[in-house]
């Protein structure tokens, strides 16, 4: 029987600015054979590493590896034990605002996607910061003061990039960025794969592909090699379904031609009247937030699994 991992988040009750939308982390285990799920992870930030008023908590996308899954929360970086479900280690640091990834290195050393301050930071393993990259290509702190405690800013919004998933190619070390539709390469400026087309999420390597979601349900797989796009997957067009998908992030290549995806549920938008009221809409004919298995070469879907009932409001990974 095979586990895997779902890191994301549960929301709170009402109508919330983006940045104080989830009160808890949450880690579900999910059995592909049963499709049983098990609430195995839920954790809530001490009042010193985040924002004093109403602050947002939650998991952010996850990696496992050798058992241990490494997940942040918006100002920290937690290490588990997968056999025991206990925490091992724990880092945080005043610059932390908005971490969207945590990535352990083949070397050992954590790579952390700092989206709030638009930055890559490389780690020990011992928690020692090591490397910090702007993602414009610019000086790490070339828009930010480093004397400041970002964990205690509720938004450094608007971002200019939007880093959110850091991945390795070769030792080479790669982020997505959001808002340019790309991935670059940090370690060698001269590289990057150019995507375009709508906002972008994940970077996930499997045998010689990458595979990246779009946040309107457009699956991108590029060729680890060349670096070029060889295929632009529209899930819209496959199943029954004539709402919106949802906020497409979180994939699991199984085989080449199965996959499976995470969706969460669009989040209620909002507008201002003439008047000075606010309005808001979206809330109703949505899907809930699941995983869905796609076969991709059959253009089929195969099943789909609520995750709302078992606490999970949205979902950033699958480990």
């Amino acid at each position: 029987m095979r586990e895997l991992i779902l890191s994301g988040a549960t929301q709170k009750a009402g109508l919330k600015k983006d940045w104080e939308q989830f009160k808890k982390g949450l880690v579900l285990s999910f059995h592909t054979k049963s499709q049983q799920i098990q609430k195995v992870i839920e954790y809530i930030s001490p009042p010193g590493v985040c924002a004093d008023d109403d602050p947002s908590i939650s998991f952010t996308a996850a990696t496992l590896r050798k058992n241990k899954l490494y997940v942040p929360t918006h100002t920290e970086i937690l290490v588990y034990d997968l056999n025991t479900y206990q925490l091992e280690k724990y880092f945080t640091y005043p610059s932390l605002n908005d971490v969207h990834h945590v990535y352990p290195r083949n070397n050992g050393n954590l790579l952390i996607c700092n989206t709030g301050l638009d930055m890559v930071i490389e780690a020990s393993p011992k928690g020692v910061i090591l490397n910090e990259w702007n993602v414009g290509r610019g000086g790490p702190w070339k828009a930010f003061d480093p004397s400041i405690d970002y964990r205690k800013v509720p938004t450094t919004k608007p971002h200019k990039h939007h880093p959110n998933f850091v991945f390795e190619l070769e030792d080479e070390i790669w982020v997505t960025r959001c808002l340019q539709k790309d991935a670059i390469c940090l370690t060698d400026p001269w590289k990057e794969i150019t995507i375009g087309r709508q906002l972008i999420h994940d970077g996930v390597l499997y045998k010689n592909h990458l595979y990246f979601t779009q946040v309107d349900g457009h699956i991108i797989k590029v060729n680890a090699g060349s670096l070029q796009v060889v295929q632009d997957i529209d899930l819209t067009t496959v199943g029954s379904h004539e709402e919106k998908l949802g906020w497409c992030r979180g994939i699991k290549p199984i085989t080449e031609d199965i996959i499976l995806v995470g969706f969460t549920r669009i989040r209620p938008s909002s507008r201002v009247n003439e008047d000075g009221s606010r309005e808001y809409y979206g809330q109703h004919g949505v899907l809930p937030t699941r995983i869905a298995c796609y076969n991709i070469k059959e253009m089929a879907l195969m099943w789909e699994k609520d995750l709302e009932p078992h606490g999970m409001n949205a979902i950033y990974s699958i480990s």
